[in-house]
């Protein structure tokens, strides 16, 4: 092993979202097989995020997604959650990191030396790879739920407050997975 620190990237997905869980991802890179393309997740299509998912399991030393549920976002509120599902996804990993690198502006409460990138996703490689495949986790929760419950078309807007979306809700009520402590769903409610 070379003397540069063994780094973990971190990012999360669905913070913002209605439904459904919010997922973290931890990834260290391998830096003997580079990934060419690391970008945002928010920056890439979703077929692009699907291939390059692909390629950062195959290609880093190690990688861990993490998911806190809806109804423990409702209990500890989406930060606390946001901040659990980094932890876990960190302790997830199979090699010990000797930094940790999140996205955003606020560090989860872990045993690692720990810092915040804002614009992290753009700037450390780490953590776009992170970015990738929480974001792609997600999305896969969300057309899981898709098929569960159709009427809310999630597999188009991901579970976001879109027009459809609540739209839907007005019409349906909630799902299970709905996040009672946001306020559209709250209003509905």
């Amino acid at each position: 092993m070379n003397s540069e620190l063994v780094i973990a990237g971190v990012d999360e997905a669905g913070r913002g979202p209605l439904v459904g869980s919010v997922v973290a991802a931890a990834v260290i890179l391998n830096p003997e097989k580079p990934v060419a393309g690391l970008a945002d997740s928010k920056k890439l299509t979703e077929k692009k995020r699907e291939l390059l998912a692909k390629q950062i399991k195959e290609s880093v030393l190690a990688w861990s997604i993490a998911s806190v549920s809806a109804a423990e976002i409702d209990e500890i509120n989406i930060l606390q959650a946001t901040m659990k599902a980094m932890k876990l996804a960190v302790e997830g990993l199979d090699i010990e990191p000797e930094k940790v690198l999140v996205d955003g502006n606020r560090c989860p409460d872990i045993r690692h030396p720990v810092e915040a990138i804002v614009k992290g996703d753009d700037k450390v490689q780490a953590i776009s790879a992170a970015s990738i495949l929480a974001k792609v986790e997600r999305d896969h929760q969300m057309i899981s739920l898709h098929q569960q419950y159709p009427e809310y078309g999630f597999d188009r807007h991901k579970g976001y407050g879109t027009k459809v979306h609540v739209e839907a809700l007005k019409q349906h009520g909630a799902c299970p997975q709905h996040r009672r402590s946001f306020s559209p769903v709250r209003k509905v409610l």
